[in-house]
């Protein structure tokens, strides 16, 4: 983006995620070896995001902890409480309270977008942010074109092509039952006309919530440009409700992960069957066998070969080791070294360089 406007952005992070049926924050819960929320948070740094806002709600004070100790130091963060879940539409405006006043009277745009959001790409966030600019926009949706729209709310456009309103998935009725444009969690709006807007939000839906879709509506009627901008990979706006839906976005991240590390120089066999944290380390030329699990800050130098069967946590492998069937929790693997099949390496077992560790052999550490 070459637009010079100031940007913000607001990450509602307070639901509390009742169908994940777990203690922990649902924004917290690890894709990859990490907490899903800093995945959102990455894509942000890449913006030129003044300040950054994030509303808590349930468990806030562990949300808070994580993104004190994990998030980019790059951005700039303030936390504020949600105190009673009413709705999306309501949490941003808690939101907007953290937001300078020369952001709100200016001629500033936010962002918003959830915690449980981790597959949207910065490129995206950047188009997103360009389009609403470009159009002069108050108010743009990122959207998703799909076949089945059944369960998602529905985007309504005008005659001139602009987005007319966000119908509620419960309340669509009529020729709306084929609109196949459906609304995402991701937002950008211009801050002048936001406010304003949030005061006249209607409440919808069962549990009669204030939700920021009907901001579209609200925005349209009084005479404001409202856009929306369609992704080309409607996966990367899922969102995680439920533990198979956390599968699922895991999945797609380790797809990436793993074909990052390929175009690196890192050989695959089965690239389906390995499983790499994002925080893991890969030289070129290292080979990874079917079923391999490197977790933690394991790191891998040029032309080892890892696997099959092989599980390093925060474990340092050689360059040319070769390990097979092999179990090791912070452990070093010296230059050269081969080991297993069948090998445990407990916590700060040291492999000397050249060494051969023997198949069912169990070392410990100091």
């Amino acid at each position: 983006m070459t637009d010079s406007r100031p940007l913000a952005a607001v990450v509602l992070a307070a639901g509390e995620g009742t169908r994940m049926h777990s203690a922990r924050p649902k924004p917290l819960h690890r894709l990859c070896g990490r907490p899903m929320i800093l995945y959102v948070f990455d894509a942000l740094a890449e913006l030129a995001v003044e300040r950054v806002v994030v509303v808590v709600g349930h468990r806030g004070d562990w949300v808070t902890k994580t993104l004190v100790e994990m998030a980019p130091a790059s951005l700039s963060i303030e936390f504020v409480e949600q105190p009673e879940a009413r709705g999306t539409g309501d949490a941003l405006a808690v939101g907007l309270t953290a937001i300078a006043d020369s952001l709100l009277d200016g001629d500033g745009d936010v962002v918003v977008l959830p915690g449980d959001a981790p597959l949207v790409r910065p490129s995206t966030l950047a188009a997103l942010v360009g389009h609403h600019r470009a159009a002069e926009a108050a108010a743009t949706l990122l959207t998703a074109v799909l076949p089945d729209p059944t369960g998602y709310d529905r985007v309504v456009r005008g005659k001139d092509d602009a987005v007319v309103a966000v119908v509620y998935d419960a309340e669509v009725t009529g020729d709306d039952r084929a609109i196949e444009e459906v609304a995402t969690t991701v937002h950008c709006f211009h801050l002048a006309s936001l406010a304003p807007a949030l005061r006249r939000l209607h409440p919808v839906g069962p549990r009669r919530e204030h939700s920021l879709t009907g901001l579209y509506a609200v925005l349209h009627d009084a005479g404001y440009r409202v856009e929306s901008l369609v992704m080309a990979d409607p996966t990367e706006a899922a969102g995680v409700n439920d533990r198979g839906q956390l599968a699922a976005a895991e999945a797609e991240l380790r797809d990436r992960i793993n074909e990052r590390w390929m175009r690196a120089g890192v050989t695959m066999w089965d690239p389906d069957r390995t499983y790499l944290d994002s925080s893991v380390t890969l030289e070129p030329d290292v080979v990874l066998g079917p079923g391999v699990v490197l977790q933690g800050s394991t790191t891998v130098a040029a032309g080892a070969e890892v696997g099959p069967g092989c599980r390093l946590v925060d474990t340092l492998v050689g360059p040319g080791a070769v390990l097979t069937h092999t179990t090791a929790t912070r452990a070093t693997i010296g230059a050269g070294a081969s080991v297993g099949p069948y090998v445990v390496l407990e916590e700060g077992a040291d492999v000397p360089p050249g060494a051969v560790v023997e198949p069912f052999t169990r070392i410990v550490g100091p």
